[in-house]
């Protein structure tokens, strides 16, 4: 490794490097103490710390670092097809059997080499070059202390294979118990037992899958036909079965089912979930020491804030950078029932998680929810993770249910849940067909076409007008040149006011009509701009305007409805100057 710094990061992230001895290596100047430096902590890593060797492997094959580091990929690759040798040190048997023969050939090996010191130099050029060397010196390195002047012996990770032999690792002692397997461009691990017991068996990194799951996972949810879809090398598990190389239970009734863009049903298992809430425990226990009344009044604070969110519907999320919205009534499991919108999609808690940091372990504790972990909230049953076997559509959903699972259950303009929407392909925001700007004909719904909402039409051509500098130039712009424009900003105000305060006529107010003469509201300059009733820019603005301002005279004693109204101005001012690229300025 060139640059191992990454390399000893990932092993510090996974507790299997000290902090003190990562920042003694890293703090190393010369390449080859840094080198010697890694040597080191391989070494102590194998003779000190045996039981962290699957962890550590675990740790080094992420995606992340075999990006980094080509030689890990082939160094992965080489050890799950069986193909990789490697030189360790002979065995006490081994090394006295020879002992006798390598005695004699020391004196002719000295002989021939001090006669023809050029052939032996070119000599082990070339065993250089080879995988295995089988009579070469080598020099002892810090993780491997060879004794001088003894002969390696081979190891093979595969069965030795004769001429014209397949290459079934299937058959191998090696992968007795479990064997690699791919499904697309997503690898994992399957445990033999597992399958034919109908359970989770296929692992990728610390979470199981059913063999369903983990097609759906790799993106081949589609085909429905894992056995089809799941491969050993090039040979797909169906044929493996059928050969009689594997046993499968029952994967259709009463199993265990995960990941992403799901349909089957839940994602942890019970004996995971337990694990989990062991360990939370645990670091729990260990962390917190607390007296028995603090803990007693620490209970009633949190049965207070439980009764208190038990009766709300949404959620704030964040996790690293990644923010967004948990909707409760879309919760699940991990993996099943996107419950977490974000401003392009939605996501289950896993994908939340994922797209977050790849290297995230724990959903439970990785998200917060509104200033605690996720988990707190699932122990004190504000959220709810469904049942393994439940039967609802979240668990179990239809092909039809999935595709509702991509976009809003209500209207993103006026708030409202009905079963009639039209749903943007490109974002997660769905609409009436009125409600959106312009009206959604029902020609466009049935031409079967991709449909893109107003606010993605707007980004994806927001850089092809020309920027305006002055804002009475913009003013003086007929409709038609910026009706995008003029649409994309009314929704974003209609959808802002989600108690639709300003949305319909407010003539029926006490006292309105002696004190506002000119009455306006967002559902009248929606209309007149969909039947295209303005002539400039400038006369959609002063009917926005004057809804804000006719607020500001009517509320004066109200000093609520007065900060809404000016909420929304200044929204407004603020997307006016982004869409026309106009400094800041105010309207007066």
């Amino acid at each position: 490794m060139e640059n191992p710094q990454t390399f000893l990061r990932q092993l510090r992230d996974h507790d299997l490097l000290l902090d003190k001895t990562y920042e003694k290596v890293i703090r190393m100047q010369s390449i080859k103490k840094i080198k010697n430096g890694l040597y080191e902590i391989l070494d102590r890593l194998e003779s000190k710390q045996p039981q962290d060797i699957r962890a550590f492997w675990t740790c080094v094959f992420k995606e992340t670092i075999l990006n980094e580091y080509p030689t890990l990929r082939l160094l992965r690759n080489d050890l799950m097809n069986g193909t990789f040798q490697s030189d360790i040190k002979r065995s006490e048997r081994a090394e006295t059997e020879e002992a006798d023969e390598g005695k004699r050939k020391d004196v002719s090996e000295d002989k021939e080499e001090a006669e023809k010191p050029e052939s032996s130099v070119k000599k082990k050029r070339k065993l250089k070059n080879r995988d295995v060397c089988d009579e070469e010196e080598e020099e002892p390195g810090p993780s491997s202390r060879v004794t001088p002047r003894k002969k390696p012996e081979k190891i093979h990770f595969s069965s030795p294979l004769k001429k014209g032999e397949k290459n079934d690792i299937w058959n191998w002692d090696l992968y007795k118990s479990q064997l690699p397997v791919t499904c697309g461009e997503k690898e994992g691990i399957l445990v033999r037992k597992r399958l034919a017991d109908g359970e989770k068996c296929i692992a990728v990194g610390r979470q199981w899958f059913s063999p369903g799951e983990f097609e759906r996972f790799a993106g081949k949810d589609s085909s429905k036909n894992w056995k089809m879809t799941i491969k050993c090398l090039d040979t797909t598990l169906g044929k493996l079965i059928q050969a009689g190389h594997l046993k499968a239970g029952n994967y259709r009734a009463g199993c265990k089912k995960t990941l992403f863009p799901t349909h089957d049903v839940t994602t942890v298992s019970e004996e995971e979930q337990d694990e989990e809430e062991d360990e939370d425990q645990d670091s729990s226990s260990s962390t917190n020491i607390s007296t028995a009344g603090t803990d007693e009044e620490g209970e009633r604070e949190e049965q207070t804030d439980a009764s208190h969110d038990s009766g709300r519907k949404v959620f704030k999320v964040t996790c690293g950078p990644l923010a967004g919205d948990l909707h409760k009534k879309r919760f699940a499991t991990a993996i099943l029932g996107k419950s977490i919108r974000t401003e392009t999609r939605w996501m289950t808690p896993m994908q939340f998680m994922v797209e977050a940091c790849p290297t995230y372990l724990s959903w439970k504790k990785e998200i917060e929810c509104e200033g605690k972990a996720l988990g707190d909230h699932i122990k004190a049953n504000i959220l709810r993770i469904h049942k393994v076997r439940c039967d609802c559509k979240l668990c179990k959903p239809r092909s039809e249910d999935l595709d509702d699972e991509k976009n809003d259950d209500e209207c993103f303009i006026c708030k409202t849940e009905e079963d009639k929407f039209v749903v943007c392909d490109t974002c997660p925001r769905s609409f009436h067909q009125k409600c959106h700007l312009p009206h959604v004909e029902d020609k466009i719904i049935c031409d079967g076409k991709q449909w893109m909402c107003t606010f993605c039409v707007y980004k994806a051509n927001e850089n092809l007008y020309p920027s305006e500098s002055d804002r009475e130039a913009v003013l003086s712009r007929t409709i038609s040149q910026r009706l995008l424009h003029c649409q994309y900003l009314l929704l974003c105000l209609r959808s802002a006011d989600k108690d639709h305060i300003f949305a319909s006529n407010p003539w029926g107010l006490e006292r309105y009509s002696s004190v506002i003469k000119t009455p306006m509201w967002l559902d009248n300059v929606a209309g007149k701009l969909q039947k295209k009733l303005y002539q400039t820019v400038g006369e959609f603005v002063s009917d926005v305007q004057l809804i804000f301002s006719n607020s500001a005279s009517y509320n004066q004693d109200n000093a609520g409805y007065l900060a809404m109204g000016n909420r929304l101005k200044e929204l407004f001012d603020k997307e006016f100057n982004s869409v026309f690229n106009i400094s800041e300025q105010t309207f007066g």
